[in-house]
């Protein structure tokens, strides 16, 4: 088994692989590897010319610092309980390590993987709070470009958060739209009469007039919170882990 930076040649198992995995659309692979895919920012395990395993991973900003968000990490079934995911993942720690990054962040899909990448080195930093809404009273919202909402969303994000901007950006840009309101910064994703927020900053008891702003029935919304544990850190060289992870690519 061979792990290296993946070339263009290996995208198509990179996708096959990610929709095995997570079972996202040709849209957003088309988007994801459009927008953010870099072989540099990238690791695969490759069994002869099969893709057993990859990881991406893009960059984000804490206290100054480069942080990578690690992203996508998924195994082949066929691979699984091999130790693929410990052996990219130290393996990206080195190249990070090396590129001057100060730790890496990540948010486990699903419980039982806070136990596994405990054992990697990883802490819990970060929680959130989510909830439902349905539509009420529309709220006056005004659309933002990406450069207007980046600069209004640096002021309003919690201290000890991590800066997400860059490739991040023009996937969110890609999938949704940016609003502010009263009391309100958002991201918007709409998926027929439902629309998903993945950050919502600001006033929560706004969220039914978000959802009628934006002409759905039904949102869901995540918000800074201490409800759920959310995203975990490994710091390299003992640098302090951040304390909120605004968004995860769910």
């Amino acid at each position: 088994m061979e792990i290296r930076y993946p070339s263009d040649r290996e995208i198509p198992g990179l996708r096959r692989l990610w929709k095995q995995a997570f079972g996202d659309t040709d849209d957003y692979l088309d988007l994801f590897f459009g927008t953010a895919f870099a072989p540099m920012r990238s690791l695969c395990a490759m069994d002869g010319d099969a893709v057993a395993a990859a990881m991406y991973w893009l960059d984000a900003e804490f206290d100054g610092k480069p942080i990578a968000y690690l992203y996508a990490v998924a195994t082949d079934a066929y691979y699984r309980g091999r130790g693929l995911c410990r052996r990219l993942t130290e393996q990206a720690h080195r190249i990070l390590h090396d590129r001057g990054y100060a730790g890496a962040i990540l948010v486990p899909a699903e419980p039982g993987l806070f136990i596994m990448y405990g054992k990697m080195g990883y802490q819990t930093c970060s929680a959130v709070a989510e909830w439902a809404a349905p539509a009420g009273e529309p709220l006056e919202l005004t659309e933002l470009t990406p450069a207007e909402y980046v600069a209004r969303r640096r002021g309003l994000v919690p201290p000890g958060s991590v800066i997400q901007e860059g490739v991040t950006l023009a996937l969110l840009a890609g999938m949704g739209t940016f609003h502010f309101g009263d009391g309100v910064l958002l991201t918007a994703i709409r998926d027929g009469n439902s629309v998903w927020v993945p950050e919502l900053l600001g006033d929560q008891s706004k969220a039914p007039g978000i959802v009628a702003a934006l002409g759905a029935k039904k949102g869901k919304f995540r918000s800074p919170g201490e409800d759920i544990p959310f995203a975990m850190y490994h710091s390299f060289d003992g640098f302090p882990a951040p304390t909120y992870f605004g968004f995860a690519l769910d």
